[in-house]
């Protein structure tokens, strides 16, 4: 079996991506109160999509870190977090970085500590987005130099920072 990535899938993403956001900007155009309580869910289900993706990378991580390189699973944990990368994650966050700034701007005029928390936060972990990104290059390669035990910790990471943001974006305590 080829461990070739198949364009059409690693596009498919970002044309759901670019769908959403043009239909985004006519529901805007053509109902505006409207677009804010569908942009509101949009923002919403990209965020959960992000942090699936986010919690589950690592987890790969784990298990490829403890497999050999070149082996069969070692081939087979390069295209699951090669596809879960471009397919979910990647499109994910961009949908929640563009709806999120659309919030911030047309719903609270990025007024409020609260908000200039999140979006403190949610830098951060746009931040272990890439440092994601750049180790499942790495695992591709098979250039990984992190242990399992490495895996583990960094999986903790997107909990404690989404648990952050939600007090913020739900309690607002400044």
């Amino acid at each position: 079996m080829s461990t070739a990535p198949s364009p059409a899938r690693d596009r498919s993403g970002m044309i759901a991506v670019l769908g959403g956001l043009v239909l985004a900007v006519l529901l805007f155009a053509f109902a505006p109160l409207a677009a804010s309580l569908w942009i509101t869910a949009l923002h919403v289900v990209a965020v959960i999509s992000w942090m699936a993706g986010m919690l589950y990378l690592p987890r790969l991580f784990v298990y490829h870190a403890e497999t050999g390189p070149g082996t069969p699973q070692s081939e087979t944990f390069k295209v699951m977090e090669r596809r879960l990368m471009k397919a979910i994650i990647n499109p994910a966050m961009i949908v929640t970085w563009v709806s999120g700034l659309w919030l911030a701007w047309n719903l609270f005029a990025f007024q409020g500590g609260w908000l200039h928390g999140k979006i403190t936060l949610v830098v951060l972990l746009s931040g272990l987005h890439g440092y994601l990104s750049a180790s499942r290059k790495r695992f591709e390669r098979d250039e990984n130099a992190r242990t399992a035990k490495h895996w583990r910790v960094v999986n903790e990471i997107p909990t404690v920072l989404m648990v952050l943001i939600v007090i913020l974006v739900i309690v607002k305590p400044f």
